[in-house]
């Protein structure tokens, strides 16, 4: 079998020439780029809030320990459960073991990149257990049989006329039927679903640590409805998501909604403190928070790439990047993509055989300019190469190019030595094939700015 480089760069190659998908991201991205540029005048000081925002993270980051014990004993006062997971194993199994107990039969999910992560669908319908994705994007990929293309719009690479054939084939919807026709008929088909569930899972846009509470934000009211109608809440959250106090959520709601589709705020925002309380008519009896490791104490090990924990998942480096916009987000065949899953991808699940994310890039910094918490994306690429360079995860042939080509470099006379002509086969015959087909690399002059310093000076 291929490893994933390979099958990266094979996936890579056949996207970036489909002109058609290109135009159907582009588009989109345009759509979101317009709506961020009006969103972020909402601000008189963008960049200030940008660096609070990145220091407050990054404390949390470098204390995590203490604010998830924080965390833990709020959400317990009240009445709420909390359950430790150190891998996708491990969290998969206190789902199953929950939903058994139970003896759930259907769950109803909000938008979760966790719960993709830790492939629960996949898990959950081999027990069978129906799980229907609320959110209208998670909704019309899951019945396209994909994942989410996006880490906010994971129908981004779908057209209007693809989602209309899609419901068409699997709902025998009207071929002619218009978004808000179909908008409205998902909208009554969940209903039912939402009426019918056994449990609710969600994820956790934070976990808030001084109040024990998870902290909720979206545009549909899905996650809502997912998390107060069923009798059990289930939330699956990564370690990471932890901010300090409940005050913060006035710095990074705003920043979130901005950076993610442009928004001021998004519509719906919720603040769930834990099961129904006995002066309380409605909400869940239980409560469950699975706090997942999953490689995130890996990533909290590196002095430096530590700081890619801070990230809140708004997508927005995905829709900077020259990289992503070319190819896509199922050519990583990761959860997490574009610069931010370059950079904790190949740490979380190990460099020896992810190392090729990190490389994917331009290094252009558009990633880092963007982020709304400060992330030093390109840098932390660049930390990524050196670690996979350093423990031998290149190819053999990479290495010794690199060796080569530092001692020529540092033997002036020898890349003088011979004609113009001889120099320019030279460079033909080898360096022009490691450069890559799709790279033009420049003629040489036929005078080295060397020779030509030396001339003058005669």
């Amino acid at each position: 079998m291929e490893n994933y480089a390979k099958q990266f760069n094979k996936r890579a190659e056949k996207v970036s020439f489909d002109k058609e998908h290109r135009h159907k991201i582009l588009h989109n991205i345009e759509k979101y780029n317009v709506a961020f540029r009006k969103g972020r005048e909402f601000y008189s000081d963008l960049e200030l809030a940008k660096k609070r925002a990145g220091y407050y993270k990054y404390k949390v980051i470098n204390d995590l320990g203490e604010y998830l014990i924080d965390f833990e004993a709020h959400f317990t006062a009240h009445g709420g459960k909390v359950i430790w997971a150190l891998n996708a194993n491990d969290a998969l199994n206190h789902i199953l073991e929950i939903l058994k107990k139970r003896r759930a039969t259907t769950v109803v999910k909000s938008k979760s990149m966790t719960t993709e992560e830790i492939g629960l669908n996949e898990v959950l319908e081999k027990n069978r257990i129906k799980a229907v994705e609320t959110d209208l994007g998670e909704f019309i990929v899951q019945q396209a049989g994909e994942k989410p293309y996006h880490i906010v719009t994971p129908a981004m690479h779908k057209s209007k006329e693809d989602i209309v054939r899609l419901m068409n084939d699997k709902f025998e919807l009207p071929p002619d039927s218009t978004p808000e026709e179909i908008t409205l008929f998902v909208r009554g088909y969940l209903r039912e679903q939402f009426l019918q569930a056994d449990a609710g899972i969600s994820g956790a846009n934070f976990l808030i640590a001084d109040l024990g509470a998870i902290a909720l934000t979206e545009n549909e009211g899905n996650a809502l409805l997912s998390t107060s109608i069923p009798s059990l809440h289930i939330v699956v959250a990564g370690i990471e998501k932890i901010i300090p106090r409940m005050d913060d959520l006035d710095l990074f709601w705003p920043l979130l909604a901005t950076h993610g589709t442009g928004q001021n705020m998004t519509v719906y925002n919720s603040i769930i403190f834990g099961p129904r309380q006995e002066n309380e008519n409605d909400g869940p009896t239980e409560v469950i928070v699975i706090l997942l490791d999953n490689g995130r104490t890996r990533v909290l090990e590196k002095n430096r790439q530590r700081i890619a924990l801070c990230c809140i998942r708004c997508g927005a480096c995905l829709n900077a990047c020259p990289v992503y916009k070319n190819i896509g987000g199922y050519v990583y065949d990761t959860t997490y993509t574009g610069p931010i899953g370059a950079v904790i991808t190949p740490l979380m699940r190990g460099l020896e055989e992810y190392n090729h994310l990190s490389f994917a890039s331009s290094l252009c910094g558009e990633c880092t300019d963007v982020c709304p918490v400060k992330i030093p994306l390109h840098e932390l690429l660049l930390f990524n190469r050196y670690e996979a360079v350093k423990k031998g995860h290149v190819e053999s042939w990479w290495r010794y190019a690199m060796r080569m080509s530092r001692w020529l470099f540092l033997h002036r006379r020898l890349m003088d030595t011979g004609s113009p002509r001889l120099r320019q086969f030279l460079v033909d015959k080898f360096i022009v094939p490691l450069w890559g087909p799709r790279r033009i690399l420049p003629k040489l002059a036929p005078k080295s700015f060397s020779k030509q310093w030396t001339d003058n000076l005669e």
